[in-house]
């Protein structure tokens, strides 16, 4: 590959030999973002009360589901790479060479985090709000493993950070010479990743963004980037009415993130009282409430909903 001092190289390898094992930096990638967003939604769950590391409980069930869905997702809108003529169609499992929908890993995650939800109790809606800024810290993270992968790069570039890719390549655009240089479209969205993460983090903290208002700003956030992004890879993918499989499903992401954050704003004029729902609450070990305290909710709090409830009746009987 020739040397262009104003452009950014693709890495040489991809994968390394671990004895009988080969570790691929796409995994890596994946695993240590699972790990980070794990970390930072623990912090957050347990600054609201929350049991530490119940977020463990919930992620047993969420990431497999989300690993899986996002595969099946990738392969449906890819159906030709692993089931055209002359394809393997054993490849739609090798899931280390790459290949797996973000916007699939947010259906099955979901699923699998609201059934997490059901078991330990948590409020499904504070646990996405928890997650949402890990979520994106993680995809930024899982974002540097497609550079390793030389994938998921943008149209030709003459700008100082064109992405060198090896030539020849299974993906290269028919018709363009060696040496061409692309948009690191995996860079453009890992650094609006980042920037989401701390937007997400001001917006939670300064707007007290809860009832899944601050996951609805998530996917908004997000789903806004992907549609540019998305719109300048050169990639293989399915076309629907002249745009992208995933172009549709970002702007459904950005829809659904609206919709999210206005109902649950009328649903929920007030604060989330606890993260637990009602009768599945975590007591610390050693900590012991009375009767008394069981039953008093202090209507003077903002925090609970009861406080809005009496709010509204003391309203509506001064009228």
């Amino acid at each position: 590959m020739p040397f262009a001092p104003t452009s950014i190289p693709s890495p040489d390898i991809s994968s390394f030999a671990l004895g009988p094992l080969t570790i691929h930096f796409y995994a890596l990638c994946i695993i240590t973002g699972i790990i980070v967003a794990v970390l930072l939604t623990n912090n957050r769950l347990t600054k609201r009360g929350a049991e530490p590391w119940v977020v463990v409980d919930i992620a047993l069930i969420a990431v497999p589901l989300a690993i899986i869905v996002a595969r099946i997702y990738h392969v449906v809108t890819h159906w030709d790479f692993y089931f055209g003529e002359g394809r393997n169609p054993l490849t739609a499992l090798y899931i280390w060479e790459g290949g797996i929908a973000i916007y699939g890993a947010l259906i099955g995650g979901a699923i699998g985090a609201w059934l997490g939800c059901r078991w330990t109790g948590i409020r499904f809606w504070t646990f996405a709000d928890a997650l949402a800024p890990g979520l994106l810290l993680a995809q930024a993270i899982g974002r540097f493993g497609n550079w390793f992968n030389q994938e998921l790069y943008g149209l030709p570039t003459d700008l100082p950070w064109g992405l060198e890719i090896d030539y020849p390549n299974p993906a290269w655009p028919a018709g363009l010479p060696e040496g061409t240089l692309f948009h690191p479209t995996f860079l453009y969205e890992m650094l609006w990743n980042l920037l989401g993460v701390f937007v997400l983090l001001w917006a939670g903290h300064r707007l007290r963004l809860q009832w899944g208002r601050l996951f609805g700003l998530y996917l908004i956030w997000y789903s806004a980037g992907r549609v540019v992004w998305e719109s300048i890879r050169i990639d293989p993918s399915d076309i629907i009415l002249g745009l992208r499989t995933n172009v549709w499903a970002a702007i459904l992401g950005v829809i659904l993130g609206v919709v999210i954050m206005a109902v649950q704003k009328r649903r929920h004029p007030g604060y989330e009282p606890s993260p637990y729902r009602p009768g599945r609450e975590w007591t610390p070990e050693g900590a012991v409430q009375s009767q008394d305290e069981i039953d008093y909710v202090d209507v003077s709090d903002p925090s609970t909903d009861v406080a809005d409830e009496a709010e509204a009746t003391s309203t509506a009987a001064t009228k």
